[in-house]
């Protein structure tokens, strides 16, 4: 029962304050941690060919494994120290440590910061919208046209509602805080590492692949906890629930289509499709039918869907829980 009441603080502080960029966060923490082994454990030697991508391989294999040890480590000794003090504190502790891991309420802020700043008319300035849009994304925004924009912003929330909000909840319900850090690091070094470009093809490869099985279940169940928060909040789950049987494979990466192929679907938008990243073009499948222009608007619809998948998330997983205690 701990855990349930230490999922429900960790909502809550997310859901009044957001993520407490003025504090020292963890997740930056394990940022510099990465930072700092990828300097040591990077071969310095100049190679080529095969050589050179195996000795890369095993690098990032090592730096993957000693990141993923220390953040589950660390929140062990946190959640030791608390619980020996007393057990009160130990469920605050555990509160606090989830809370660490979640994010909808920034997701929320920083997609919604690109809707503020997109202007009202087409022919005006879109300057600041690119910027707002550039700390979220990780493709080139200096390019987009303001439905590309759109379409950005919307991607990126359809895709963290599972990495950044619902995958830290089912992780939380399944192993505590624990497991929750570990599933953070790992997606922490895949935002760092994970790219398919000179600098980590090799580096950042068990990085990716490990992000990929960790978020593999999670990202599926938030498919269908989109769907069903489409349907209880009288959005277009049929058309979710089309596009998520039609489209859900049209990404390179084995999770990301899920979610938005649902987000795509009850928005009756098309979504995806090629991007410029760091200068050079990716070519990607879109996904949904562009039944109408994507809109401004659309930006704080995938919000309500990702809140109303993240409520339905937590619910059945402090559900399950409760079950587990009683069992």
């Amino acid at each position: 029962m701990n855990l349930v009441y230490a999922m429900g603080i960790g909502f809550l502080l997310d859901c009044m304050f957001g993520d407490p960029h003025s504090a020292p966060h963890p997740v930056r923490l394990i940022g510099r941690l990465i930072t700092a082994l990828e300097q040591k454990l990077r071969p310095k030697r100049k190679e080529n060919g095969e050589r050179k991508a195996a000795r890369e391989l095993f690098a990032g294999g090592a730096l993957v494994a000693l990141v993923i040890a220390a953040s589950g480590t660390a929140a062990f000794g946190i959640r030791f120290v608390a619980y020996r003090i007393s057990v009160l504190l130990g469920i605050v502790a555990d509160g606090i440590l989830f809370y660490y891991c979640i994010a909808p309420r920034s997701l929320y802020r920083e997609s919604m910061a690109v809707y503020e700043a997109l202007p009202e008319q087409e022919d005006d300035g879109l300057l600041e919208a690119r910027r707002r849009l550039s700390m979220i994304v990780g493709r080139d925004t200096d390019v987009l046209s303001r439905e590309g924009i759109v379409k950005a912003a919307i991607e990126t929330v359809a895709e963290n509602t599972s990495d950044g909000v619902t995958a830290p909840i089912m992780y939380m319900a399944l192993g505590g805080p624990i497991l929750c850090f570990c599933y953070k690091a790992v997606n922490t070094m895949d935002s760092m590492l994970g790219y398919h470009n000179d600098a980590y093809e090799y580096f950042g490869r068990a990085a990716a692949r490990m992000d990929d099985l960790w978020n593999y279940v999670p990202s599926r169940l938030t498919a269908w906890a989109m769907l069903l928060g489409a349907l209880l909040t009288g959005m277009d789950y049929k058309g979710g629930f089309r596009i998520y049987k039609r489209d859900r494979r049209n990404h390179k990466s084995p999770n990301s289509a899920q979610t938005e192929s649902v987000c795509a679907g009850v928005l009756g938008v098309r979504l995806a499709g090629d991007a410029s990243y760091f200068g050079k073009i990716v070519h990607k499948p879109f996904i949904g039918d562009e039944n109408r222009p994507v809109e401004r608007e659309d930006i704080r619809r995938a919000n309500h869907l990702m809140y109303a998948a993240a409520v339905i998330v937590l619910t059945a997983a402090m559900e399950l829980r409760i079950l587990w205690c009683f069992r």
